[in-house]
């Protein structure tokens, strides 16, 4: 059998998928909930998410708002955010941690672009992986007869055309991040 295009767009919007989710660890100047997405806190005596101790929201551009549940936890989770390495300053205020976002420096921006430009490079290879997948499938099929040498072309065209729309889906994604980064 030849290669499942159904299969191939599943494999690159995977690609796509993985591509959003860095770019949402990627701190832009703006407040953005999933900046704290991975940070542990040590509660109940293990580590926990942060996100299954608390409720974390946006109230203003520039402001992360905290809610802890549990009164016990509020001064772990103001050390958890701040020992984060994200350069900003969790301020405990009863069960509210808030987290104000400050400034980005333009160097700082230029740093984040470039790992905005790496992220999106390392999805594309990962597109074109799977596409190689697929012509390889398509050669194989061709060889062992379940294609013929028509069937192989038009199938490595559509591959092809898919490929060309992720890596495209890819490149705006990073315009817009670069744009969100740089502050225009």
């Amino acid at each position: 059998m030849s290669a499942d295009i159904n299969e191939l767009r599943r494999r690159m919007e995977g690609a796509l998928k993985s591509l959003h989710s860095e770019f949402g660890g990627l701190r832009t100047g703006r407040a953005n909930a999933s900046l704290l997405d991975n940070i542990q806190v040590e509660a109940y005596g293990s580590m926990v998410m942060l996100n299954t101790v608390s409720n974390i929201s946006v109230p203003e551009p520039r402001l992360l708002s905290v809610q802890v549940w549990d009164k016990g936890t509020v001064k772990a989770v103001e050390k958890a955010i701040n020992a984060a390495g994200l350069g900003v300053n969790a301020i405990a205020d009863g069960q509210l941690v808030r987290v104000p976002i400050p400034e980005l420096s333009q160097e700082r921006r230029k740093e984040l672009t470039k790992i905005a430009a790496k992220y999106a490079e390392e999805n594309k290879v990962a597109v074109r992986n799977v596409r190689r997948d697929g012509m390889d499938a398509l050669k194989k099929a061709e060889k062992d007869g379940d294609i013929s040498k028509d069937d192989h072309t038009r199938q490595s065209e559509v591959t092809q055309k898919l490929t060309d729309e992720f890596i495209k889906k890819i490149d705006d994604a990073l315009v817009i991040k670069d744009k969100e980064i740089m502050g225009n």
